[in-house]
Formats: C-alpha cells, structure tokens, sequence
C-alpha cells in the first residue's frame, strides 16, 4: 500500500493512549526509589567516558544531564524513559499505519503496546533496555518505510537512527545484521541493496558508532568479557528456554498470542510482501539471542511491529465492538502483573505479595535510604582520627551508587563492572568498611562486623542480612589485592 492510499494518523486515539501511559508513569515516577542500575548510571555520568564495560555512554550521559539539571531527583532523571515509551507507543501506531491500518487498528496497536508488561516497566526507570527497545522499533519503522514506499533514502536515517542507539547498547548490531538478512532473502526487497543508500546509512551508524568501538579496543573489548559472563549465567538448554519464555511473557501471555499471529500474517499477507523482511529481522534476532545465550528482553523492539501487524489482522476482520473487547482483554491480561514491575501497590503490600517471586528486579528499588543511614553510622562510630581517612569498598555496583547518591562523604570504590577501572584506593587509605562480602576476612585484614544491613518493609533483596565490616586495610597492597577484587557481571 502506497503512502497515499493509507488511512490518516489517528492523532486522537493515540494522543489519549499516550496520555493515559504518560499519567500512570508519573503518578509511580517517585514511588518506592532508585533502581541499583540508575544509581549506577549516576555515578557513571560523573565519571564520562565513551564507553563503559556494560554499556556505551548514552545512559550515563542522561543521569549526568539530569543530575546536573535536579540531583537526586527521580522525577527528573526518569522522564527520558517515560517519553522513550510514549514515542514507542506512536511508532507501534505508525507500524499500524504503514502496514494499511486505519484508526481501529492504530488504535488497538497504540493500547495494546502501551498497556504491556515491558511497555510500563521500561518507562518507569531509566535504562538502557528502555532506550534499545525504542531504537529497535524505530530503525524497523524507518526500514518499513523505505521498503514498502520504495524510499530507499530512507536508509540514512535508519543509520542515524541506528548510530545513536549504538550509543545506548551494542545489541543494535544484531537488528542491523538481522535486517540486512532479512532483506537479502525478500527478493521484492533485495534490489534495495543495490542502491547505496542502504550502505550509506551502515557507514553514518558505524562513525557515529566508532567512538565506542575506539574506547572498546583501547580496553581490551570488556563488552566481550561480560557477554561471556552473561552466556555462562543465562546458557544451558534452561537459559535458552528461559529467553523464549520471556519474550512470549513480557508484552504479556495474550500479547504473545497476538504478535504471533502477526508474525505468522506477516509472512502470508499479499499487500505486506515488502514488509517480510522485519519478519525475518526478528527471527534471526531470535536465532543470534538464543545461540549467544541473551535475555528476552533484547527482542521487545522487534516484537512492537508484529504487535501492529497482528491488531491490524485482527482490526481487518472484527467488527469495532469486538476490537473493542479484545482491547480491554489485552489490557487486563498486562496490567494484572503491573505490580511486579512498577510501584502501584503500597511498598510492604508489595514487599509482603507474591508479586516478587515473578520478578525480583523491583525489590532492588527499596531500603537504599536505610542502607545508605546504616552505612553513615558506621563511619560515625569510628574514632575521630579514623572518620576522615576511611573508605568504602562494596561488592557491587548498587550499593556504591547508593552511597554516592545519598552523599555519604567518604570515598566509595567497588571492582564491580566500571567502578573496577575508578579504583583501587590510595596506598594509604584506612580503615575500610566493607559492604556484603559474605567474608571480608578473605580479602582484608582485621576485620569486623559492624552492622547488618535491613529495610523497613521487610523485602527480601540482594543486600538485606548480609554484613557491614571494619577492616584495618587489604591483603597486601592495594595494587596486589585489587586485580582479585575486579569482576564483569550483569
């Protein structure tokens, strides 16, 4: 279907869904606290760089605009998120569009995405899943266009598109890879290839991608190192099953239903052929996760144009008021497991439910004020001489960020992921309180326990119970001791 033969933008139905996601995402924004990963961007984005072991520097770039902006605010440094998935909700709208839907079928698209499990959890918290879902559907979007238009200058802003959310995480490589597939094996799509445009939008991502890249060499390719620690934690036959269980979960089970038989539409639909290649894109996507052990959530960019394609079948077919059933259907069947993910019920109901055996990622927004206080008086408990001159070490990047986030006053290191390159502490620094070792007195000396760590709800986190230890210094030096105390892990 040519461009102007398709139904207008419905601006109305998709500005309401927006607003209604926009509205939910800020009544949740300040509920509960930071996530351990936002923390850690924070402190990433006062330490700049072009790269980091875990990610690029879109990210950290954010929290440190925002943490110059309003420090300590979540509001502020969550909205990028939030209007990251508000955009995602007009380009699943626009899918709906390109592929010949009209305002029912953009309409049951833009709710049906809003409304998703992934949808209110990306936009809740800044992330860099948040920003690479967006990317994903973007780039897609922009190539949709450039196939079934036959606009193939199209190219270079999808290579735009693409090179900023390289910027964000380098699992954008795949989609590029998994559409230039895709577009090889359409043969009603392949003769774009012989133009240059598709080349020249490969050439802007990879110069606007190629800072990265240059940091990534200079420090010996870490991206690979904890790509491997990732493999051998999610590999196996169960981690692989694990990732497809995600990806048919995250929209929500009868989300899944829906993108499935659009995927399956996709390749079936006549007046579609030309959009095959996003089909392809995905299942490729699909085959590289799966064989490089990823994480489900990788492929929620790809799955919004087989959410719009699906709702567009469905809105071919249904009368207005059964759209209308299903898309209260679909809406119930996510948002039932909104509490698992956002903050919508009161912190100890949460903390108290079933809710974090689905999903413990959410448990890691709470007690960090209680842990930051236990921590404060631990250092005030020390002798007046000692205040001064001690220093944090934590096991890992959560509990760092904490203490800088709250303005501790000591200085914080950990060997976890980039704080490992931020360390080790002067030669000279002591005492040291350590963070969450099961046994401090395996890398330190002297040491004792001072405190352990809790929270007022009762939530079962990765800090609650374990120790706060004094210790006199490290085995050895500093400079012996550190390369031991350095890991990459998610």
């Amino acid at each position: 279907m040519q461009q102007a033969e398709r139904s207008r933008f419905a601006v109305v139905e998709v500005g309401a869904v927006v607003a209604a996601l926009s509205i939910l995402l800020l009544i949740t924004i300040n509920r509960y606290g930071p996530h351990r990963d936002e923390l850690y961007f924070v402190s990433a984005g006062q330490r700049l760089a072009w790269g980091y072991p875990d990610q690029p520097v879109f990210a950290p770039l954010l929290a440190r605009i925002a943490t110059e902006l309003a420090p300590q605010n979540l509001l502020v440094l969550r909205l990028p998120s939030l209007i990251a998935m508000a955009l995602l909700v007009v380009c699943a709208a626009e899918f709906a569009r390109l592929l010949g839907g009209g305002r029912a079928a953009q309409l049951l698209t833009a709710s049906t995405v809003a409304a998703s499990v992934i949808t209110v959890t990306l936009g809740h918290r800044l992330s860099t899943a948040t920003f690479d879902t967006l990317a994903w559907s973007a780039v897609l979007l922009v190539v949709g266009h450039a196939l079934q238009d036959d606009r193939p200058r199209l190219w270079l802003l999808a290579g735009l598109l693409a090179g900023l959310g390289l910027n964000n995480k380098t699992a954008v490589a795949v989609l590029l890879f998994a559409i230039f597939v895709g577009v090889l094996l359409v043969p009603g799509c392949r003769a774009q290839l012989r133009t240059a445009y598709p080349w020249l939008g490969g050439v802007i991502a990879m110069l606007l991608w190629l800072p990265n890249l240059i940091w990534q060499v200079r420090n010996g390719w870490p991206v690979l190192a904890l790509g491997a620690d990732i493999a051998e934690e999610f590999g196996g036959v169960t981690g692989r099953l694990a990732l497809l269980g995600q990806a048919l979960a995250m929209f929500s089970p009868l989300i899944a239903i829906v993108w499935i038989y659009g995927l399956i539409q996709l390749f079936r639909e006549p007046a579609w052929a030309k959009l095959r290649p996003i089909g392809v894109a995905f299942l490729v996507a699909t085959a590289v996760f799966v064989a490089a052990a990823g994480k489900g959530y990788y492929l929620a960019g790809a799955i919004v144009p087989l959410v719009a394609a699906g709702c567009t079948a469905l809105a071919a077919r249904w009368s207005v008021r059964r759209l209308a059933t299903a898309g209260v259907v679909l809406a119930v069947s996510a948002a039932v497991a909104w509490p698992a993910f956002i903050p919508v019920l009161p912190v100890r109901t949460y903390a108290a439910s079933f809710y974090p055996a689905l999903d413990t990622d959410q448990l890691e927004t709470i007690g960090w004020p209680e842990f930051a206080g236990t921590v404060q008086r631990t250092v005030e408990s020390l002798a007046a001489d000692q205040r001064g001159t001690a220093v944090v070490f934590t096991r890992n990047y959560g509990e760092a960020g904490a203490l800088e986030w709250y303005g501790l006053g000591r200085p914080v290191f950990s060997g976890h992921n980039a704080f490992g390159d931020w360390g080790p502490p002067a030669e000279n620094a002591r005492p040291l309180i350590v963070i969450g070792l099961a046994d401090a007195a395996t890398s330190f000396t002297d040491c004792r326990t001072a405190a352990m760590i809790d929270n007022a709800a009762d939530a079962d986190n990765e800090e609650r119970g374990r120790a706060i230890w004094v210790c006199s210094g490290p085995q050895g030096s500093w400079a012996e001791q550190w390369p031991r105390l350095v890991h990459l892990d998610a």
